[in-house]
């Protein structure tokens, strides 16, 4: 092919891009109904315990991520035919109390779903954690990037995995003074306070880290997770509880393939989706894909906090919602004497709160400031009960 043709070629690729002038294209993989199973966890062999998660894909346009596998059987055994059950927690959720079972075991998953069919994984070597040394945050541009620092003095581990749960205390918009009795609006009691609050997140994102290719097996600020400055997980008081497992080669190179698959992939420059190979089989048909990758092994946790006062002091949060202010009268000259505070703020349920009251020179208020729910009560995101573990 000439110069020319390869011009024109590359011109073709390039208006189609910009301007999509290519057919939808929708690959059967995708438009097939194909529901496997999903098997996720990692077999405790510590003072924690075991939680597998069991779920089924779903057709991508089908508006959900997946379906949790109910009604199914899971026991863990060992190499010499010990077996252990777990029980089920609804919504896919099958749970083993702490087992200390013997580490120099391996150990694997007996699945019986519902449908008759059975899945097994193969036997895997416990990991045994190091701890975790330190986990630590730097401001970088616009927010901050949380990190761990961890090491084995021994030269076993070289693989790890973290997981998280995000802890964090936040504020509404505006203190509310007041509340509706259905009746009337009375002074609010502290313990109707609906301002301060609390909320979590796990994480979504997978995260690793080698030293396999370092003389020492260290691990220094490996990145976490990104908070920007904007954010109300920092407004007040921040907290990561953190979990790391050691890996062994195959399942960290398992996560790190999921990882480019799910997590690395969305332009023509990017890396392309690579076939995905757990240790889980289906015993009773051998070609049916199971998607996932047990591990076992203890596991490490360390919790820390970040308060706002350790964070530039220019950083203000931006709120989730466009709040505004409004006002409601007993005798409202805007809709010729009309109660609007009877009309808009007494009755039950009310999307309105009062905040304030209006006096106006009078010694009992003559209307209230409110605003919409979600700017007044911040239990609408979160729970109004300080966690137990709060420090």
């Amino acid at each position: 092919m000439d110069m020319k043709g390869e011009y024109i070629i590359s011109y073709i690729i390039i208006v189609c891009l910009e301007w999509g002038c290519t057919k939808p294209y929708v690959p059967d993989v995708i438009a097939s109904s194909n529901n496997y199973l999903v098997v996720e966890g990692n077999i405790n062999t510590g003072t924690d315990s075991t939680i597998i998660m069991l779920s089924r894909t779903v057709n991508i346009s089908s508006g959900v991520n997946s379906i949790p596998e109910l009604n199914a059987t899971i026991a863990i055994q060992d190499d010499q035919n010990q077996s252990y059950n777990l029980n089920s927690r609804g919504n896919g959720r099958y749970v083993s109390p702490v087992l200390n079972l013997d580490p120099t075991r391996e150990y694997r998953l007996n699945i019986s779903t519902s449908d008759g069919k059975t899945y097994v994984s193969d036997y895997v070597p416990t990991m045994i954690s190091p701890p975790i040394d330190s986990i630590g945050f730097t401001i970088q541009g616009n927010g901050i990037q949380i990190y761990v620092n961890t090491h084995d003095a021994n030269n076993k581990t070289h693989y790890y995995r973290w997981d998280y749960t995000e802890t964090w205390e936040f504020h509404a918009k505006y203190f509310s003074s007041y509340i509706s009795n259905d009746t009337a609006i009375v002074i609010r009691q502290p313990s109707q306070y609906i301002y301060q609050c609390w909320t979590n997140d796990i994480s979504t994102n997978i995260e690793l880290g080698s030293s396999a290719k370092l003389s020492q097996d260290v691990i220094y600020e490996a990145p976490l997770v990104f908070i920007p400055s904007t954010s109300e997980k920092i407004e007040t008081r921040y907290s990561i509880l953190l979990k790391q497992y050691a890996m062994t080669t195959d399942g960290y190179n398992y996560y790190s393939l999921l990882k480019k698959n799910t997590e690395e992939l969305g332009s023509i420059f990017d890396a392309q989706p690579s076939k995905l190979t757990g240790n889980i089989h289906c015993t009773t048909n051998p070609n049916l894909p199971v998607i996932g990758y047990v591990t076992a092994g203890s596991t490490q946790l360390k919790r820390v906090y970040i308060d706002n006062s350790q964070l530039p002091n220019h950083w203000n949060p931006t709120y989730p919602y466009n709040c505004e202010l409004d006002t409601a009268f007993y005798s409202d000259h805007r809709f010729k004497g009309l109660n609007t505070v009877l009309e808009y703020l007494v009755p039950l349920p009310n999307s309105q709160i009062p905040i304030s009251a209006i006096f106006e020179g009078s010694p009992n208020p003559v209307g209230f400031q409110y605003s919409d729910i979600d700017c007044v009560d911040c239990s609408v995101r979160g729970t109004l009960t300080k966690p137990s573990f709060w420090q």
